[in-house]
Formats: C-alpha cells, structure tokens, sequence
C-alpha cells in the first residue's frame, strides 16, 4: 500500500487517538487498551513499509502516548516522584536521544574550538577566562596548588553560590531554546569554549593532570549536565520550528512538557556537583589519587548510565 493510501485510511482513527491522548475525550482503560494494540500494530506497518517517513515518528509519539494512559491508574498508586525519574524520564530521553547525540558533537566540537584557539592566539585565554583570573591561577600554580581558587570562601557558602549559579547557566540553557534553539546554542557555545580554553590553559602551564585531578571531581556532573540541558532546549526549539503533522501549538505544548522534564532530571546532578565543588574539590590536591580518581570515575559511570545506557533498558522492558 502506499504511504498516502495508508495514512488517508488511517487518518480519522489516529485523530481520534489525540483526543484522547489531550483529554478531550474519555474512554476506560480496556479501550484505551485497544487503542494501543491498534496503534502498534499501525506503527509496526509503517516502520517496515516507510521506515524513515515522519508517519513512524508520529505513530511512535501516539503510541508512547497512550502507553502511559494505560498506566496512568497504576502510576498513581505508587510514588510519583519515583515514576518520574526511574521511568518517565528515561523514556522521553530515549524518544529524543538523537537531540543528546547533537548536543553532545556539537559541545565537544567547541571544546575542540577552544583548545585550537587557546594553543595559537595567546591571549584567547585572557579574553575568555579574564585576566584576573589567569593571574591568580597563574600564582596558585607557582606555589604549587593550582586549583586554590576553589578554597575560596567557606564550604556552605561556596555550595550555595556554586548550586545558584550553575542551575542559572542551566535554566538559560533550556529557556533560550524559546528562540528557536539559537539561544541555547549561544549558552552552550560559551560554556564549551571556556572549557576548551581552561583546560589548554592548565596543559600549557605545565599541570594539565593535577586540574584534571582537581576540576573533573565536580565538572564530571556539572558539565555532562549542562550537555543535557542543551539537549532540552533544542527540543524545545524543534518543536516550535518543526511541527512535524501537529498544528504548531500541539507541537510546542508536546515539546515544552517533554523537554521541561528532561530538563528538570538534571537538577539533582547540578545539585550534587555543587555540592562535591563547594566541600571536595578543595581537597583534591591534598587526597590520594586513586581516591579523586575514583570520584571522577564515579560520578561520570552514575550519570552516563542514567542518560545514556538506562533509559535503553527501560525501553526494551517497555517494548517486551
């Protein structure tokens, strides 16, 4: 059957699942059930007969769509906070993991930019770390702890300071995505250009290991999460510019819940990288290096899995 014939037989049904799926009309749970037996077996057709059509992205949207209908009655016997991280989010991450993929090039790619830039214009640094802070650094260096500068200040304080802050960064990061992702790309392009730079600056001055000892004991979540939130705010930029077979409001309204969502996961990473910046880090230079390598190490395996490889097993459980 052609891609045409099948949608314009299929074409009422399919409207009369987003009623459903927007509440604008009721049905009890064996139907909604049968819903979704329908919608599987449509969305089966369409992945082996137009595998890279925009019919299978919309199917598979109403599919996980009513898939949460049906337990929606059970989720609410149980602790919603729970749900939402051990399963919701995973899933959503799943369904946008080709915005993760994006976000993650194109962060390291400027990283890479930064780097290029700090090793042959010497005064790229300056300009993009200040000179206040080269300088001081530059003198912790010399007297021999060159990350100091996170001594700075009590251990509560620094925390706090440290939280507010990068839950900031991360909170423009998505925002910005309302300017159809070109905003996010601008907080994202800053942060990882600094960060190319700050690492090349360390390299070149001779402690590139000890930074690393020291900064990746938080930078780990910090960073991967700033990735994250990247990721949230093209999807929400997406959903304005490329409605797809939804009317652009439905598209936004979609793209806002399930990006606000994946945004909001990343708080209690950030929360924790403050947390390890404010009362670890400052240790870094004085513990054993298996020790801060451990944490490193740690952190990275926590947060990689839960983005990255989880949500693929809640997937496949999904499915089976």
């Amino acid at each position: 059957m052609r891609e045409i014939a099948f949608i314009k037989q299929n074409k009422q049904k399919w409207l009369d699942f987003e009623q459903v799926i927007f509440g604008k009309t009721k049905k009890n749970p064996d139907e909604i059930a049968n819903l979704y037996v329908q919608l599987v077996n449509d969305l089966s057709y369409a992945q082996t007969y137009y595998p890279k059509s925009k019919t299978v992205v919309y199917l598979n949207y109403l599919t996980s769509q009513i898939y949460q209908k049906i337990y929606k009655t059970k989720r609410a016997q149980t602790n919603q906070l729970v749900y939402f991280f051990k399963t919701e989010v995973p899933l959503l991450v799943y369904e946008y993991k080709r915005y993760l993929l994006y976000a993650f090039v194109l962060f390291f790619t400027i990283v890479t930019l930064g780097v290029v830039s700090a090793k042959y214009d010497e005064n790229f640094v300056r300009l993009v770390l200040s000179d206040a802070y080269v300088n001081e650094t530059l003198e912790n260096i010399k007297e021999g702890n060159p990350v100091a500068i996170y001594k700075s200040g009590s251990d509560w304080g620094s925390f706090i300071g440290i939280t507010v802050n990068n839950l900031k960064v991360g909170a423009y990061c998505y925002i910005y995505g309302l300017l159809g992702g070109i905003g996010t790309l601008y907080v994202s392009f800053q942060n990882a250009i600094m960060l190319g730079a700050f690492q090349y600056f360390f390299y070149q001055q001779g402690v590139f290991w000890e930074s690393v000892r020291g900064i990746w004991i938080h930078g780990s979540m910090e960073i991967f999460a700033i990735v994250i939130e990247t990721a949230a705010g093209f999807i929400l930029g997406a959903s304005i510019l490329f409605p797809q077979t939804f009317s652009r409001v439905n598209s936004f309204k979609i793209g806002f819940k399930n990006s606000f969502k994946i945004f909001l996961s990343t708080v209690p990473f950030t929360v924790a990288a403050g947390f390890l910046e404010g009362f670890i880090t400052r240790y870094s230079i004085d513990m054993p290096i298996w020790l801060s390598s451990f944490i490193i190490l740690f952190t990275l395996a926590v947060i990689s899995f839960y983005y990255l490889v989880y949500p693929f097993i809640i997937h496949k459980k999904q499915k089976a």
